[in-house]
């Protein structure tokens, strides 16, 4: 019997709607997940930070009081968290805290994930393990996706080709192809589009299982605008997020006459194209793909996926007993461990980097 390794994953996405956290026992080589728990963000700081992703009169100021706020968002997951189990903090090796990104620009040499760790780990009494992504960027990778080292840790089968798509904000691939080495990528846009339009038009945070999408119909000449995109075409190792795709991106793209459903129709076939895109080129022979993220919980997404990918058999990670909705933040709690043991936990050939990299900066309690 092992002697509990515990370390708590915290994660926010692209998605800004709040904060995701485990806890999870990584003894073993197979990590359990004991606990999870669900922060969701209020209004006023979704708006804020969403509006920190562009130039703005006072941002460094802004942005400190955002990531302070957050910082005490985490800590307070952490104390519900421990609360469920009643678990004290002292038993906890570590939090790995992704944080919460704000500029993604590899292009330029940096990444800006704010969260402000010595804040939370003051509030916690736990030392934080955070700022993933710049050792990579560092050594001149894309800095993400990070996830798919974690997927080959534990997602991985000796005889099946398996890919996993991670259906956040943005979309993300691992592909797990037998015999051969984990690659992966950022695919386009996840949910984020379609988050946006929906609240803009429908006042909701998402378009529940696409049944609004499915009301309308796929506009061809709008579709094929967004796909002529660049970052489509562009070869992996690449990356994404808010800089490129966004509301103002979109709406460079309308006609303007469009009817808003048939926009909606028209974005969720932009993301499963860009996902059965990407499979089809750059993993030949995948036979199981399974999804995570909230776009999994999508049914027309999952049905249209289907559709454009009919040799391949679609599933959830949740049937391979991995949380599909938590995954990512038991991911960043694995990594925190890595950081932890100095293990790499980067994936050269996921993220373009020179060479393997222990990633992220250890704030002690």
């Amino acid at each position: 019997m092992h002697q509990p390794e515990l370390y708590i994953g915290l994660m926010s996405g692209t998605s800004l709607d709040g904060v995701d956290a485990v806890l999870a026992d990584l003894s073993d080589s197979s990590p359990r997940l004991i606990s999870k728990h669900y922060l969701p963000f209020d209004a006023e700081l979704k708006n804020e930070l969403l509006a920190l992703h562009h130039p703005d009169h006072n941002e460094l100021h802004r942005s400190q009081l955002a990531a302070n706020r957050l910082a005490r968002l985490y800590a307070q997951s952490v104390a519900e968290l421990l609360a469920q189990q009643g678990i004290a903090a002292s038993q906890i090796e570590a939090i790995g805290c992704h944080g919460q990104t704000i500029r993604h620009c590899p292009e330029h040499g940096y990444t800006l994930q704010i969260g402000n760790s010595s804040l939370l780990a003051e509030l916690s009494g736990i030392r934080v393990v955070s700022d993933f992504r710049s050792r990579d960027i560092a050594a001149g990778g894309q800095g993400a996706p990070l996830v798919p080292a974690f997927h080959d840790k534990v997602l991985r089968a000796p005889s099946r080709h398996r890919v996993v798509v991670n259906i956040g904000g943005i979309s993300n691939l691992t592909d797990l192809p037998p015999n051969a080495a984990t690659s992966g990528f950022d695919c386009g846009p996840g949910g984020l589009l379609m988050d946006a339009w929906c609240m803009r038009h429908l006042g909701q945070p998402y378009d529940a299982d696409g049944a609004w999408a499915t009301s309308g119909k796929v506009l061809p000449a709008l579709l094929e605008r967004m796909l002529d995109e660049p970052f489509f075409a562009l070869p992996p190792p690449k990356s994404s997020g808010r800089d490129l795709f966004n509301m103002a991106w979109l709406e460079q793209k309308l006609a303007g006459d469009e009817a808003a459903a048939d926009v909606q129709a028209t974005l969720l076939e932009l993301t499963c194209q860009g996902i059965a895109r990407a499979i089809r080129e750059y993993c030949t022979g995948a036979q199981d793909i399974y999804l995570c993220g909230g776009g999994a919980h999508n049914s027309a997404l999952r049905a249209r996926l289907a559709t454009l990918l009919p040799k391949c058999a679609i599933d959830i990670t949740d049937s391979l007993g991995v949380s599909g909705d938590f995954l990512e933040a038991i991911a960043f709690a694995w990594l925190a461990q890595q950081a932890l043991h100095g293990k790499p936990a980067n994936l050269p050939a996921v993220t373009g980097a020179r060479h393997p990299c222990v990633l992220g900066a250890i704030y002690p309690a």
